[in-house]
């Protein structure tokens, strides 16, 4: 009907929001309230003094006048107690409730149909971040993924596991060029340092991809190549969140990169059991990939009994072939 409020409308109810035109209304319940309970300690010690004045004074009964008058005094004093433990866990309940749904009370407020939707997006992510951050995961952005594997690369005392696609940017992005800067001062810390990059075969031959893997090698990074076609799908390993772009440092913290934009570009987490898992995962991409020797000016992948050593003894062994 014109010019009538709908039930919507109306919802949330007033006294949830501090300033509503209810909320006058519901304070002076809450204190007719507080009267009644401080009105109802008063009557029992009232009609206990006055039984005890009766049964001493007409009925000459001392004993029955004390008895009375004590127990009046003492269901005086439980009800002012029980009056107060109602009434702070009334307000300590009101609190929760108002945050528990302080967020559904907002929504409801919001009558635009592409502002509610727009509000729903952005709940969803907050869940998404909230789920994340409930099994250790810290999400980070592109700027703050980086900067946070530069220091955890600063910090590094021992061993640096990295898998990496290959991707255009090695060498001009500022970010990755700050990256690998820090990897550079690990390895002067004798940090070792291995890096795993995930490539289709028939990219091996692209220079950039030559110039990224030349550079890598040549600063004593021990460079290995898997072939995603080689490598079980993503969907087949419960270890897999995002996507092959992961570093677990000292094996004691993992950045991981999501490969999406925004405030989903990567995560980052310390959490044990976590760290557990990327390990394996390191392993078994390991497992499948192999090493890689310099001919010329170009990184090659040695074959027959030269494959899986070591750079430095697959050098040698392929040099002697």
């Amino acid at each position: 009907m014109a010019g009538s409020q709908s039930r919507f409308e109306e919802w949330p109810p007033a006294f949830c929001f501090p300033g509503s035109t209810r909320e006058g209304g519901e304070t002076e319940v809450f204190n007719m309230s507080r009267k009644l309970h401080e009105f109802a300690v008063w009557l029992e010690f009232l009609v206990g003094a006055g039984l005890a004045i009766f049964f001493h004074s007409v009925l000459h009964y001392q004993e029955a006048a004390y008895v009375i008058f004590g127990i009046g005094m003492l269901l005086s004093l439980a009800t002012f107690l029980v009056k107060e433990e109602i009434g702070k866990t009334k307000e300590a309940l009101l609190v929760e409730y108002q945050k528990a749904h302080e967020i559904p009370f907002e929504l409801a407020r919001i009558s635009d149909p592409d502002c509610r939707a727009k509000a729903q997006e952005l709940i969803a992510g907050t869940k998404r971040t909230i789920t994340l951050l409930q099994h250790g995961f810290i999400p980070l952005d592109e700027a703050e993924f980086y900067l946070e594997g530069a220091r955890l690369a600063e910090q590094a005392t021992g061993r640096l596991k990295a898998v990496d696609p290959i991707t255009a940017g090695w060498l001009t992005r500022g970010a990755l060029i700050k990256y690998y800067q820090s990897n550079l001062r690990a390895l002067d810390r004798g940090v070792r340092i291995t890096r795993i990059f995930i490539l289709d075969r028939e990219h091996l031959d692209d220079p950039e991809v030559q110039e990224a893997l030349l550079t890598q090698y040549r600063d004593d990074i021990d460079v290995r190549v898997a072939f995603g076609s080689e490598l079980p799908a993503a969907r087949d390993l419960e270890e897999i969140v995002c996507s092959w772009d992961f570093a677990v440092y000292d094996e004691r913290c993992v950045t991981d990169s999501c490969g999406q934009s925004g405030k989903s570009f990567g995560k980052k987490t310390s959490s044990p059991d976590e760290v557990a898992k990327y390990l394996r995962l390191f392993d078994l991409i390991e497992h499948n990939a192999q090493a890689v020797v310099v001919e010329g000016d170009r990184i090659v992948i040695p074959t027959g009994h030269c494959r899986t050593k070591p750079p430095e003894e697959a050098a040698e062994l392929c040099e002697g072939t």
